[in-house]
């Protein structure tokens, strides 16, 4: 700690005419890779939520719902709130937000590089930043992720230059954008304990950054009624998935996105080999002083993003979902940047750097034209299904409850201990299939057909003549052994353009 916490990072020169040409054209690209593409997907679960059961017109309906149904700050909750009042609950505009930070990251990503080791660390940390699979999959999802990681880096930026010079222009920037990060995803803090300890271990900096560290302290504390309030919601899951499993998928994420699992690990391999080779040769070839003091800080940061989380799991707090570890990556990108751009790399570092590029893109155009690699096609389930069948009902995974209520609206959940009258009985899941998935879920119904689409499988049961089924039934024959959820028109709610 003491080399990081000494570390004065030397001061950057303005940016040269050429720099903006090549900032420029970076996040030229970067918009492209998000926008060209935002509404090729379908909502997933997450995403179709938010419209669906949390976005109220009114803006204290929307508050109550973020305390009582959701487990993340309000910040980005707000700023979708108001973009849906103007832009509506479409796809584009629900994605909009994120897509507009993930590209706004990239030009931090680049003064990230360059307060760290100068310019050839700022070309690249922009360039990973801009292809990445990981940061492209959330500026394109309908979550706080993309914001968070914007607000994560403006934080470790303003840091970064509040370390070089604690001005209280500086050390306010710092305050208020950290601040920023934590109301918008609480494991932002994971990222300022390091930032917040470097600042003070110098005494003659202390005095300038306690303030500022006060600051980002009270609006922590000010949560705490809200993260006692939320309780938790919505992270079961988490404790059900394998805690190994979990921790393989974080270096997963970082090289083949989000979705990138059923790649294998053989081109997981591929896609790292370019990294651990352009690490291992910056190293070898020794970094400048500077380059040593940013790639440290860098790492300092990472490592509280990524390791104090997995410490609290050792401690009963287990919320370790490597999506929220999507910030810590930054830093994670920058340290490799630094590495292996090292300016006694030469031209082969730079090679290195390219060979990343174009293994990190590759994956992200494999997601665009892969459907396997993409969220659920539920828009094309509601397609498949049809609207305007009242008389029906669909059992699905529970993860199709919210895609299916949002593009087959107006639908809502079935009371336990009810019954209802339907002649058509529709039944969505994914493989495996139960062996009983073909069969008839109730007297009287036949089946239909069924479909496969992208991965994502619809039963069709028919009945001649409309047919009460308990709701208990339904529940009991399910395609899949995931919990369902049982879905039926819901008159009183407004209906949904199928977009």
């Amino acid at each position: 700690m003491s080399a990081v916490a000494q570390a004065r990072v030397a001061p950057r020169a303005g940016i040269e005419p050429a720099d903006w040409w090549a900032l420029t054209a970076i996040t030229i690209l970067a918009a492209a890779l998000r926008f060209s593409t935002l509404d090729e997907q379908s909502l997933w679960y997450d995403e179709a939520f938010t419209p669906v059961h949390v976005l109220h017109p009114g803006l204290v309906a929307t508050l109550h719902a973020v305390v009582h149904t959701e487990n993340t700050p309000p910040l980005w909750y707000l700023l979708e709130w108001a973009v849906t009042r103007v832009l509506g609950t479409g796809a584009v505009a629900l994605r909009l937000l994120s897509a507009i930070a993930g590209v706004a990251t990239v030009p931090v990503a680049w003064a990230i590089g360059t307060e760290l080791a100068g310019r050839r660390a700022a070309v690249a940390c922009a360039v990973f930043t801009a292809v990445g699979p990981l940061f492209v999959w959330y500026s394109q999802e309908a979550r706080a992720y993309a914001l968070f990681v914007l607000l994560a880096a403006l934080a470790m930026l303003f840091f970064l230059r509040a370390l070089r010079e604690p001005t209280p222009a500086r050390m306010t920037a710092f305050a208020v954008s950290a601040s920023l990060a934590l109301l918008t995803h609480y494991f932002a803090l994971f990222l300022l304990v390091p930032m917040a300890l470097i600042l003070v271990w110098e005494p003659d900096r202390r005095r300038s950054a306690l303030p500022a560290i006060g600051a980002i302290a009270i609006v922590g504390l000010a949560l705490l009624p809200l993260v006692s309030a939320q309780g938790g919601h919505g992270t079961q899951w988490i404790g059900r998935w394998a805690l190994s499993s979990r921790l393989q998928a974080i270096p997963q994420y970082y090289l083949l996105g989000n979705s990138g699992a059923p790649l294998g690990h053989g081109l997981e391999l591929l896609v790292a080999l370019p990294i651990l080779a352009g690490l291992a040769f910056g190293l070898w070839r020794v970094l400048s002083p500077r380059e040593e003091r940013g790639a440290l800080i860098a790492l300092a940061i990472a490592a509280g993003g990524v390791l104090l989380p997995i410490l609290l799991v050792a401690v009963g707090a287990d919320y370790l979902a490597p999506r929220n570890l999507v910030a810590a990556m930054v830093p994670v990108t920058a340290v490799i940047a630094v590495v292996v751009t090292a300016r006694r790399t030469g031209r082969v570092g730079l090679a290195f750097a390219g060979l990343i590029a174009i293994a990190l893109l590759a994956v992200t155009i494999d997601v665009d034209l892969s459907p396997r690699l993409q969220r659920g096609d539920w828009r094309g389930v509601a397609r498949a299904l049809g609207r305007g069948v009242p008389d029906r009902v669909i059992t699905t995974v529970e993860l199709g409850s919210a895609p299916l209520e949002y593009y087959l609206a107006p639908l809502h959940n079935l009371a336990r201990g009810t019954s209802v009258t339907v002649d058509e009985i529709d039944e969505v899941g994914y493989a495996p299939l139960r062996a009983n998935a073909s069969s008839a879920p109730a007297a009287g119904f036949r089946l239909l057909e069924r479909l496969d689409i992208n991965g994502l499988i619809v039963y069709r049961f028919v009945s001649a003549v409309p047919r009460v089924v308990p709701e208990s039934t339904l529940r009991r024959h399910v395609i899949t052994s995931a919990h369902p959820e049982v879905l039926v028109a819901d008159p009183t709610r407004p209906s949904r353009a199928l977009a």
